[in-house]
């Protein structure tokens, strides 16, 4: 028998486990536990549909770990495009956490991602950002993620899609 859960279309499925991701980024970087730990504990507690207030609701719990555990693995590589796309007059250090974790989700993803076209990664993530910020941070996170997708797809068309992700 087939659940209302699974029956929830995969691009539901994919912002869920972007946020989880980001949420993990964050974790780690407040509490130094390990990214192995976080992803087992994600996946078992928080991804797997339990208590409404504790859970994120059905997510790709492959997508999930691919996103953390890669930007896990590649941080440097993501905080160097980050870097890259943040005015001379800012550092990656002088972002919020919680900023920077979106950045880095986003950049792993167009960089890692490139199934998903660069116009979906910009707004899924500028959708996480306004789940935290009603302020200037969604615009700050459009402007850098816009630049890494510059730079790392320059040939892809910047139309998006008409509400699907391609797989």
């Amino acid at each position: 028998m087939t659940t209302s859960k699974e029956r929830l279309p995969e691009r539901q499925r994919r912002t869920a486990a972007r946020l989880a991701a980001v949420q993990s980024l964050y974790q780690m970087s407040i509490t130094g536990i390990p990214a192995p730990r976080v992803i087992a504990e994600f996946k078992e507690l928080r991804l797997a549909g339990g208590e409404e207030n504790e859970s994120f609701g059905p997510a790709d719990h492959a997508f999930y770990e691919r996103l953390t555990a890669g930007v896990t693995s590649d941080l440097e590589t993501v905080d160097g495009l980050i870097s890259g796309a943040l005015s001379d007059d800012w550092s990656i250090d002088r972002l919020e956490t919680i900023v920077r974790n979106i950045l880095e989700c986003g950049a792993h993803e167009l960089l890692s991602h490139g199934d998903v076209p660069a116009a979906v990664v910009i707004t899924e993530y500028v959708d996480v950002a306004h789940g935290f910020f009603s302020e200037k941070e969604p615009g700050f996170i459009n402007g850098v993620l816009d630049r890494i997708a510059r730079t790392l797809r320059e040939g892809e068309k910047g139309a998006a899609p008409s509400g699907s992700e391609s797989e």
